[in-house]
């Protein structure tokens, strides 16, 4: 059975546009009560708690009522933190010993989007079968609770403090970050208020952008997807490094002081290497990566001794794969990066803290460069052709073609993946080889075959 409105990443669009309306999103908050009350093992008479955490933009306040107001229905107590990254709600929903958590954000996506997704009691996202319950209930008619029944609302004063507190635990007691200048980048998100206080309180002098949020101003020019920003801070204040956050702070890209960019594969390889290093020799036995994976990465990782899975795109599917495989290391390019062994979920602070004291844990301390420089990246070139509802790019044999000319062309020193993206209608061409001029033409000829095959339909 298929999902009719979950994505990859929970349900997501354009506010005021369904599935982003209040009454939809009422509906989702009480079909999402009514699976809780259904599945909780809670003693006979008390009620299942969710929390409710947001990002900064200006409908988050909206869908943060209207979701109140379905769970209340539903006979769910919710408790509220405001603005919070996602992976602290995952951290506070497992701390608080509470039946689900809930996240308002699009993440890296413009204000004008928004999206619901959810944490299970444990801190993982929701597996299938409770996502199409969900749906079920969705399809039913909302009957409130009576009176007697129905959810409170109360208020979580001290979240920031704990998520704090909780990111803190994840950097090795013995180190600090005294000495350091850190640029860090708060996309104008969700993390405004949690990570530059982090990294000031380790010990770093910090210097905060993108940290005044205003409703519309979330990840616009900023954050994980912009670094261009981060960059030229950290050249004008003379910093080591830069952190770049995303708008709901589980992407992470760095900078180093010479104004180099870094994405997620090379800052997986840096943490994955300090692991096995800092055991003493002991060997990470798997990371898990995904389609979109650099082969420089899988190839480095291969020189460590450390086996590179590809689970499909999206970190839900990253996660399933370290459980599958009972690893702890798995990330996105994008600069979704998984520690099982410090969090259940991707975490951009506490992968950055990862990367930090892999950097501080060497005599001497040791720079972004040098902690990757056994990854050498093929060029890759991604195209995003936006595409309609009901085109099936898989049954058009003019892309067929193309894609096979451009695999024969690369002669099995390079690939070529197109997949269709799980939150916005577009398909994504990606070519990767040696040459980057190759790579390109190749990317741009078949971008071209599928934006014609679109079109004709």
């Amino acid at each position: 059975m298929t999902r009719k409105y979950f994505g990859t990443d929970g349900v997501r669009g354009l506010v005021g546009q369904a599935p982003i309306t209040p009454d939809f999103i009422m509906r989702l908050g009480y079909a999402a009560g009514k699976t809780l009350a259904a599945n909780d093992d809670l003693p006979h008479g008390d009620r299942p708690g969710v929390l409710i955490g947001k990002d900064t933009r200006i409908s988050g306040y909206m869908l943060e009522a209207a979701l109140e107001a379905g769970f209340a229905a539903a006979g769910v107590d919710v408790y509220l933190c405001g603005p919070m990254p996602t992976p602290a709600v995952a951290y506070l929903t497992r701390a608080l010993r509470l039946q689900a958590g809930v996240v308002i954000s699009a993440s890296h996506n413009p204000y004008h989007d928004n999206g619901i997704k959810f944490f299970s009691a444990q801190g993982l996202k929701l597996p299938d079968v409770v996502e199409l319950e969900i749906e079920r209930w969705l399809d039913e008619p909302l009957q409130c609770m009576e009176s007697r029944r129905l959810g409170r609302a109360r208020r979580i004063d001290d979240a920031a403090g704990r998520y704090i507190e909780f990111c803190k635990s994840t950097f090795p007691g013995e180190l600090d970050l005294r000495g350091l200048k850190l640029v860090v980048d708060c996309a104008n998100g969700a993390t405004y208020h949690i990570a530059p206080k982090v990294l000031h309180e380790l010990g770093a002098e910090v210097v905060a952008i993108g940290d005044a949020p205003n409703g519309f101003n979330i990840n616009d020019g900023v954050g994980a997807t912009a670094p261009q920003a981060l960059r030229q801070r950290v050249i004008e204040t003379g910093a080591h490094l830069g952190i770049a956050i995303d708008g709901d702070g589980d992407r992470l890209v760095m900078v180093d002081a010479n104004g180099e960019i870094f994405d997620g594969d090379r800052l997986l390889y840096v943490i994955a290497r300090d692991r096995i290093r800092r055991n003493a020799g002991a060997t990470v036995s798997g990371v898990a990566g995904t389609l979109m994976t650099n082969l420089g990465l899988e190839h480095a990782l291969q020189r460590l001794g450390v086996t590179c899975g590809r689970a499909k795109v999206g970190d839900r599917y990253v996660l399933e794969m370290l459980q599958e495989r009972g690893w702890v290391l798995g990330g996105e390019n994008s600069g979704h990066i998984i520690c099982l062994d410090r969090h259940t979920t991707g975490d951009a602070i506490i992968a950055a803290l990862q990367v930090l004291a892999a950097l501080r844990s060497v005599a001497g301390s040791e720079t972004l460069a040098d902690a990757c420089a056994d990854v050498v990246l093929y060029p890759q070139i991604l195209i995003n052709v936006k595409t309609k509802a009901g085109f099936d790019w898989t049954a058009d044999e003019q892309i067929s073609a193309a894609v096979f000319a451009a695999e024969k062309s690369l002669a099995g020193k390079g690939r070529v993946l197109l997949r269709a993206s799980g939150t916005e209608p577009v398909l994504r061409v990606m070519v990767e080889g040696q040459a980057a001029d190759e790579v390109a033409r190749h990317a741009e000829a078949i971008a071209a075959v599928v934006a014609g095959a679109i079109k004709r339909t």
